[in-house]
């Protein structure tokens, strides 16, 4: 096969942002006991890249921007009313891209990624509404280089177009894409565990005429966040489970995502990974909205779900408003064809003050296998502004 065959160049003005946190503080608006409290946080960045890309669907090429980063630009809105012993609240964020300019005059993309409401009370907290799902989730809100710039590449498309990078989408992890769900989230016990599961809207893996999905989606997080002496720590396990059926065939979408993140001191060390059936590389079940169902999710012919699995080791050292970052993943599917992703970042950040933070980045991409081979060097320096 052609090397270009299954590059996904619309993929990033497809998908706009691939990644979020939320905000480290909010501004109050409005407060009022009888009526509600509202709220909105921000955050704004953009990052001078220059990327080398040899043997990729464009050739041999070197590539500079001016865009965001791994995260996107977002308004979020937040909504919060204490009734009786249950305290109703809400958000909705908005996420902007700020590469128009690259491929498309003022075509500005706005997307809605969170749009839920909460019940919060002694048994827990009721979420309905469109958030990020569960699978991989502390995965990448825990990444070391979540406010970086992350892993670009012409393979997917992501050196051109107004999209964000993927970070270590595909190098690490998959992307818990927002999706509509009814979530539900325990209190803490047992000395800071959690238990959160989820029945979220499926994704149509199956793309045949008469496919169907008889259950929703499922998916689950345990997580534990404890403090021994000086050192933190949090660990979590996680799972996803959903079926797309036909009468071609099943594709069972299968998953466990599992991961330790220790603090001590100016230290930090986080290591996760994932294993699977269905999942492909990139986005879960949802990246067969991409076209790559029959590439990295299950084998054409028989519908048998194909395997995969990925990893993350990361170093982090504060000292002062510096931080020093190392990080290395990777993404797999083994079968009769291979496909193989590979990712670097070294990073540091430097904290001008509680909003402001400027960062400087090399990151690599290696893809191998019938996507494609290119490798793919990236220097970036830029901005974070969050409020």
């Amino acid at each position: 096969m052609k090397n270009n065959k299954f590059a996904c160049k619309p993929l990033a003005v497809a998908l706009l942002a691939l990644s979020s946190a939320s905000a480290n503080a909010a501004i109050t608006i409005y407060d009022d006991a009888e009526v509600a409290t509202v709220s909105v946080d921000a955050s704004f960045n953009t990052f001078y890249t220059t990327t080398s890309v040899d043997n990729g669907p464009n050739g041999d090429r070197d590539q500079s921007r001016v865009k965001m980063g791994f995260l996107p630009n977002w308004l979020g809105m937040n909504f919060s009313k204490q009734i009786g012993d249950m305290k109703v609240g809400g958000r909705s964020s908005f996420w902007v891209t700020i590469n128009d300019s690259n491929s498309g005059v003022t075509s500005t993309g706005i997307d809605v990624r969170q749009f839920y409401a909460t019940l919060d009370a002694d048994w827990g907290q009721l979420l309905i509404g469109k958030d990020f799902t569960l699978f991989n989730r502390s995965n990448i809100f825990l990444d070391e280089v979540l406010l970086g710039y992350g892993n670009v590449n012409d393979t997917l498309g992501l050196v051109d177009g107004q999209g964000v990078s993927f970070g270590n989408i595909g190098s690490g992890y998959t992307y818990p894409f927002p999706a509509s769900q009814i979530r539900y989230t325990s209190p803490a016990f047992g000395g800071g565990f959690k238990v959160a599961v989820a029945a979220i809207d499926p994704s149509p893996v199956n793309g045949d005429a008469d496919r169907e999905e008889s259950a929703p989606r499922f998916e689950g997080e345990v997580t534990y966040s404890g403090t021994f002496d000086d050192a933190s720590v949090t660990a979590w396990v996680g799972f996803l489970s959903q079926t797309s059926e036909s009468d071609m065939g099943d594709v069972d979408s299968n998953g466990a995502s599992y991961g330790v993140k220790v603090g001590f001191g100016g230290l930090s060390l986080h290591a996760s990974g994932y294993s699977g059936e269905g999942i492909g590389i990139l986005l879960g079940p949802t990246e067969a909205a991409l076209g790559l169902a029959p590439v990295t999710m299950y084998d054409p012919i028989t519908y048998e779900s194909l395997d995969s699995e990925g990893y993350i080791l990361q170093a982090s050292y504060k000292m002062d408003a510096n931080r020093f970052v190392l990080s290395y993943g990777e993404n797999e599917i083994e079968d009769t064809d291979y496909i193989g992703h590979e990712g670097m970042q070294a990073a540091w950040f430097y904290g001008y003050n509680s909003n402001v933070t400027f960062a400087v980045e090399y990151s690599t991409s290696e893809f191998s296998g019938i996507l494609g081979q290119e490798e793919a060097q990236t220097l970036a320096v830029g901005a974070i502004v969050n409020f």
